[in-house]
């Protein structure tokens, strides 16, 4: 299989073991920046180039894209899906994953469990958006905050309403939610890979810091979910059309609720929480799974799409009709001439 891997930063742990894996396999992988990828666009096909050279025939691609090229780097995945790329993840479930406002609601109207949120734009609005979450403490999240940045707690209602006045300031978006105290700092990190969740492990935010990211000084361990846990991750990330997603769950006392799905989750919280190796799944999964369909179907070469009125092959003649006799040609053409004089 001949595999791109879209990172910014080929020393990046996540991305370095994603490349010993596949290469442990048998693989051809290479790690292409995003940004130095460039995109021709006609109706007669499709062409992309990567620092000068043409990139063609790739099998799958597995996308780590940044939050901050978010827009440009799910364009360039999307050029690779109309190559004839496979992708775990495609563009259009990156973009859903990325917009978390976007995310609850489609997670929502599945019946997928989630702390209460509120979304609201004009300033007018504050105080009756704040009744119908209910009284604090709240927590304010960044519309597309990764990492636990633009997460805040607040535990009175004035310092909620002057934290959404700041934002809408600043015109961000943000969601408000419930807080689940009973959690006390805690979340559930399950790794779902092709349906299936392959590691899990739980995080504890520091001491004095109510977000357990490890980014923020959380600490983490490798854990058993439970069969509910388990069902709501891989549903999640259904929902959202990831084949790969970091799933963020928080335990309640309604059961578990989904905090975000991340579409291009770390690897290594996880490896080393858990001791297993998570990039050797998403490896296999991506090469057994539907994601390699174009090796089975032994599909040509991804590359410049065939230009349309291409010359279609003549059909045959039908059954019961004889076809024409070909015109004779030089010397049967005189032959036949000089038995007819």
């Amino acid at each position: 299989m001949k595999l791109a891997i879209l990172s910014r930063n080929g020393k990046l742990y996540s991305t370095r073991r994603l490349v010993e894996a596949a290469r442990a396999r048998g693989h051809t992988v290479r790690v292409l920046d995003p940004l130095r990828c460039y995109m021709h666009i006609s109706s007669d096909g499709f062409d992309m180039h990567y620092k000068g050279a043409p990139l063609a025939d790739y099998n799958a691609v597995i996308p780590r894209i940044g939050a901050s090229i978010t827009r440009y780097g799910s364009a360039v995945l999307r050029q690779f899906e109309l190559m004839g790329a496979d992708t775990p993840n495609p563009s259009d479930a990156i973009l859903k994953a990325r917009d978390k406002l976007r995310a609850h609601q489609l997670l929502a109207a599945q019946g997928i469990g989630l702390p209460t949120t509120v979304f609201g734009d004009n300033p007018d609005d504050t105080d009756d958006l704040l009744s119908m979450l209910g009284p604090p403490p709240h927590v304010i999240k960044l519309n597309e905050g990764t990492q636990g940045a633009g997460v805040m707690l607040t535990e009175k209602l004035s310092a909620s309403r002057g934290v959404i006045e700041a934002l809408r300031g600043l015109y961000a978006q943000f969601l408000v939610q419930e807080f689940i105290r009973e959690a006390k700092g805690a979340d559930l990190r399950c790794f779902v890979v092709g349906g299936r969740v392959v590691g899990a492990m739980k995080r504890q935010s520091a001491r004095g810091d109510f977000r357990s990211n490890l980014h923020r000084g959380g600490t983490a361990e490798g854990v058993e979910p439970s069969a509910e846990e388990v069902e709501t991750a891989v549903r999640a990330a259904q929902v959202l059309g990831l084949g790969i997603a970091g799933v963020d769950l928080i335990r309640s006392h309604r059961g578990p609720l989904v905090l975000e799905v991340n579409a291009s989750p770390g690897l290594e919280g996880i490896e080393r929480a858990t001791g297993l190796d998570i990039a050797g799944s998403i490896i296999d999964h991506v090469f057994a799974s539907g994601v390699s369909s174009s090796l089975k179907r032994n599909r040509k070469p991804a590359g410049k799409t065939p230009k349309r009125g291409a010359a279609k092959p003549k059909p045959k003649a039908k059954a019961g009709k004889a076809a024409a006799k070909p015109r004779a040609t030089g010397a049967r053409a005189a032959k036949g001439s000089a038995a007819r004089l």
